[in-house]
């Protein structure tokens, strides 16, 4: 058993069934760049979980791509929600804004920081897994 494929697993799930939890069950509409991020990280809950049932050790090579362009998206979402001058109007025009949030807890948790945290617990996972590859 490979703890850093765990982890990984184990965070794109928990993040996975997070945002459902907010979008079917709290009833909040995602935003553009939620509904990137989620593209993102709904296959790596199914590919990581694979992966961790057949210990396959290289699937760094498929899923580190989607978490480091996950992580940039949602640290780019992130800031987009607390630095004024980062905030485009053009960026989500349509329907939720991209700007707003649900949450704000301790003034500083939201959403797109959650995705983030996830995002980064699976990018260095799976960079732990190829450092132990090579």
């Amino acid at each position: 058993m490979n703890k850093s494929l765990l982890i990984a697993w184990i965070a794109a799930l928990l993040a996975t069934l997070g945002s459902l939890y907010f979008s079917e069950i709290m009833k909040f509409v995602p935003c553009t760049l939620c509904w990137y991020q989620r593209i993102l990280m709904y296959p790596m809950a199914i590919i990581l979980g694979i992966a961790f049932y057949k210990n396959d050790l290289r699937i760094y090579q498929y899923t580190l791509p989607l978490s480091i362009l996950g992580f940039l998206i949602s640290g780019y979402h992130y800031l987009h929600q607390k630095v004024p001058a980062l905030q485009d109007a053009s960026l989500c025009s349509s329907g939720v804004p991209c700007s707003g949030y649900y949450i704000n807890w301790l003034g500083f948790i939201t959403i797109p920081l959650l995705a983030f945290t996830a995002f980064t617990i699976i990018t260095i996972c799976l960079f732990v897994l190829r450092s132990k590859r090579a």
